[in-house]
C-alpha cells in the first residue's frame, strides 16, 4: 500500500489561505519565502559544519593510530609513556567522533521530518544542451598556409581590393553577400599587406581607407571565432551591430583602427630603413677598392691635410704633406687610400692619369717624400 503521508505537510508561499483585505498579500507570500529561504540556508551551514567536524575527527583518529602503529614497530618495548598517552587520545577521539555521528544522525532526522517546498519538492535527474559547433579543424602547416593564401590572391585580388576600397557599411556587406568567398583570413591577410605597400608608397589616405575595411575583416573573423562557427555565416550579424551603433563596440572598433594603422606606419617605417641599408650597402660594395675598403670611409678617416690633398688633387701637395708626417702613420693612411682605389699607383704606366699625376706605391711615395724632405734640410745646413 502506498503512504501518502509525505504529501500532508507541504509549504508553499502562494497556495495559503486567504489574507485579509488590509494585507497585500504578495508582499506576505515574497516574506515567507524569503524567511524560509534562510531558514534552508541556515540549516545548511549547520549540516556542513557538523560534516567538517566528523571528518576532520576521523582524520585526528587515523593520525593518531598511525602514530601508534609506527612507535610499536619501531620501539616495541621502550617508549611506553608515549604509548599509552596515544593509546588515552585515541581512545577521546573516538568518543568525539561518535559524539559527531550522532549529531549528524539527529540532523538527517530534522531534514527528514521537515516539510516540504517549492524549493525541495524536485530536482533535475540530469541537464544535458547540445550545440552545433563547428568541428576544429587541425592546423596547416606554414608551407601550406603559404600555398593557401598565394592561389586564393592569384584568383580573387581584384575583387579583394574592389572591397577594400568600398566606405559604406551598407555597400560592404552588399558586396560581402555577392562574395561570400571574401570572408576568411587569406581576404584579410592580404589586405594588411596592402597596407603596408600602400603607407611605404606613401599614399597614407589611400593606406587609411584600406586599413578600415581590414579592420572590418578581422572583426568578422573574431566574431565568427567567438561563436565558433563559419565566418561566412555570421558577417551580417557584424553589420547588423555595427550599424545599430553600439557604443561600446563603436569603440572598440575605432579604436583598433588607430591602432592597426599605428602599427602599419611602423611597419612601413622599418621596411624602408631596411630597404635603404640594403641599398646604401649594395653601394658601398660597389666602391670597394681592390683591397676591399671603402673609398668614402678611407677618405673621411684622413687627417685633414691629406684630405684637403685629395680635394684640389695636387700630387705635390701630397708629398710635401706626407714628409711632415710620421713615416709609419704616412705609410699606413696611404696604404688604406690604395687598398679603397682612393689612390692609384703607376696609374700613367697604365695609361689613366695625365702628365704631371703620375703616382707610386705607397712606400715609394712616402719614401720620396722622406728623401726630398732630407735634401732640403742638408741645403738649409750648407
Amino acid at each position: 500500500m502506498v503512504d501518502y503521508s509525505v504529501w500532508d505537510h507541504i509549504e508553499v508561499s502562494d497556495d495559503e489561505d486567504e489574507t485579509h483585505p488590509n494585507i497585500d498579500t504578495a508582499s506576505l507570500f515574497r516574506w515567507r519565502h524569503q524567511a524560509r529561504v534562510e531558514r534552508m540556508e541556515q540549516f545548511q551551514k549547520e549540516k556542513e559544519e557538523l560534516d567538517k567536524g566528523c571528518r576532520e575527527c576521523k582524520r585526528k583518529v587515523a593520525e593518531c593510530q598511525r602514530k601508534l602503529k609506527e612507535l610499536e614497530v619501531a620501539e616495541p618495548k621502550a617508549g611506553q609513556a608515549e604509548v599509552q598517552r596515544l593509546q588515552a587520545e585515541a581512545q577521546q577521539l573516538r568518543k568525539e567522533e561518535k559524539s559527531w555521528e550522532q549529531k549528524l544522525d539527529e540532523l538527517r532526522k530534522k531534514e527528514k521530518n521537515m516539510p516540504w517546498n517549492v524549493d525541495t519538492l524536485s530536482k533535475d535527474g540530469f541537464s544535458k544542451s547540445v550545440f552545433n559547433i563547428k568541428p576544429d579543424k587541425e592546423e596547416d602547416s606554414e608551407e601550406q598556409k603559404e600555398q593557401k593564401h598565394k592561389t586564393f590572391v592569384e584568383k580573387y585580388e581584384k575583387q579583394i581590393k574592389h572591397f577594400g576600397m568600398l566606405r559604406r557599411w551598407d555597400d560592404s556587406q552588399k558586396y560581402l553577400s555577392e562574395n561570400p568567398h571574401l570572408v576568411c583570413e587569406e581576404t584579410a591577410n592580404y589586405l594588411v599587406i596592402w597596407c603596408i605597400d600602400l603607407e611605404v608608397e606613401e599614399k597614407c589616405a589611400l593606406m587609411e581607407q584600406v586599413a578600415h575595411q581590414t579592420i572590418v575583416m578581422q572583426f568578422i573573423l573574431e566574431l565568427a571565432k567567438s561563436l565558433k562557427v563559419d565566418p561566412r555565416a555570421c558577417f551580417r550579424q557584424f553589420f547588423t551591430k555595427i550599424k545599430t551603433a553600439d557604443q561600446q563596440y563603436m569603440e572598440g572598433f575605432t579604436d583598433e583602427l588607430e591602432s592597426f594603422k599605428e602599427r602599419v606606419r611602423g611597419r612601413a617605417k622599418v621596411r624602408i630603413e631596411k630597404a635603404m641599408k640594403e641599398y646604401e650597402e649594395e653601394e658601398r660594395k660597389k666602391r670597394l677598392g681592390p683591397g676591399g675598403l671603402d673609398p668614402v670611409e678611407v677618405y673621411e678617416a684622413l687627417p685633414v691635410e691629406l684630405q684637403k690633398c685629395f680635394d684640389i688633387k695636387d700630387v705635390q701637395m701630397l708629398q710635401d704633406t706626407i714628409s711632415k708626417m710620421d713615416p709609419a702613420e704616412a705609410k699606413y693612411h696611404m696604404q688604406r687610400c690604395i687598398d679603397s682605389g682612393l689612390w692609384v699607383p703607376n696609374a700613367k704606366a697604365a695609361g689613366g692619369q695625365e702628365k704631371g699625376e703620375d703616382e707610386a706605391p705607397a712606400s715609394d711615395l712616402v719614401g720620396e717624400a722622406r728623401k726630398g724632405r732630407v735634401e732640403e734640410e742638408e741645403k738649409g745646413n750648407i
